[in-house]
């Protein structure tokens, strides 16, 4: 009889993981749809746009479809330079980006935690950025940082500045801006790992005679490296692809030009299709080899 039980039981859970199986592909299926509608279509267009070949016309801007894989290797060699300065001031912002964010983080999730009021009221001032249009603070910085403005007459006063030298335009302000614009991006992975951080571990750590120093580099940090991570992945991504903050219009400079200020302009000034969507595709090819490599180094586990 118990034998016959169990038979008698194990029908109804075989079937279970079929129909569990099916439910799962049809809730995946909105997301499915999404990502084949809006990643891989539009990924599809870029590699096959990138490929194609002058109109035998010779008109500006008209191209036929061809199979002209020497086009990426053009678009490297003539703009190898931007390609090594967007990944430069993408390092670099992301790095200042942490150092910045790292103790604002710490603060808000664990030195604040006994104090709501005050935790939300810098929650509050490091999400508020958001609510202002990325475009118009970056313009807001450049009229702060204008030729004209206080601090470069200042800093040209001091002797800090010559007399013909500027802040806009130049390698520092863009990093600066790359640096203000992501710092949300940053701060609140961090501070979600840091907010679920056990007091108890400092505790202990504390009361086994070790230094702050020690307690930090022994717990603090690698209990919160998950959010390190994530932070940087989400920071220096977006970085390496942004055309706002080194364009020429806002913070930026010609001597300043990022892979994405390139893009902007084989596309809309130039109309060299398959230039642009040659760097765009190379772009995501190495930011993707990048995140491979950080991940497999870090373990996934980190990401969670």
């Amino acid at each position: 009889m118990a034998f016959a039980a169990f038979g008698q039981n194990t029908g109804p859970s075989a079937k279970a993981p079929t129909k569990s199986g099916r439910v799962a592909w049809i809730l995946l299926l909105p997301g499915l749809m999404y990502l084949g509608l809006f990643f891989l279509t539009p990924l599809f267009s870029l590699i096959i746009t990138s490929l194609q070949v002058p109109d035998a016309s010779g008109e500006i801007g008209r191209y036929q479809y061809g199979f002209a894989i020497e086009n990426y290797w053009l678009v490297i060699e003539s703009y190898w330079p931007h390609i090594l300065r967007s990944f430069a001031y993408a390092l670099a912002a992301t790095v200042f980006a942490l150092l910045i964010s790292y103790p604002l983080a710490y603060f808000i999730g664990v030195k604040a935690r006994r104090r709501p009021l005050l935790q939300g009221l810098m929650l509050t001032l490091v999400i508020a950025p958001f609510f202002i249009s990325f475009l118009l603070r970056t313009i807001a910085w450049k009229q702060i940082f204008s030729n004209e403005s206080w601090i470069v007459n200042t800093l040209q006063s001091t002797g800090l500045l010559a007399g013909n030298q500027y802040l806009v335009g130049t390698p520092f302000m863009v990093i600066f801006g790359l640096t203000y614009a992501f710092i949300p991006f940053m701060t609140l992975p961090i501070y979600s790992t840091l907010e679920r951080l056990d007091i108890r571990y400092l505790e202990a750590g504390a009361d086994l005679y070790a230094s702050p120093a020690t307690t930090f580099r022994k717990i603090t940090l690698p209990l919160s490296l998950p959010g390190i991570i994530s932070g940087t992945l989400l920071t220096f991504i977006p970085i390496a692809g942004d055309y706002v903050n080194a364009s020429r219009d806002f913070l930026g400079s010609t001597e300043t030009a990022m892979i994405g200020n390139v893009v902007e302009t084989n596309y809309l000034q130039i109309n060299d299709y398959p230039a642009a969507s040659a760097l765009s595709v190379l772009l995501m090819l190495a930011i993707l080899l990048l995140v491979t490599f950080y991940v497999k180094r870090r373990g996934t586990d980190d990401l969670l």
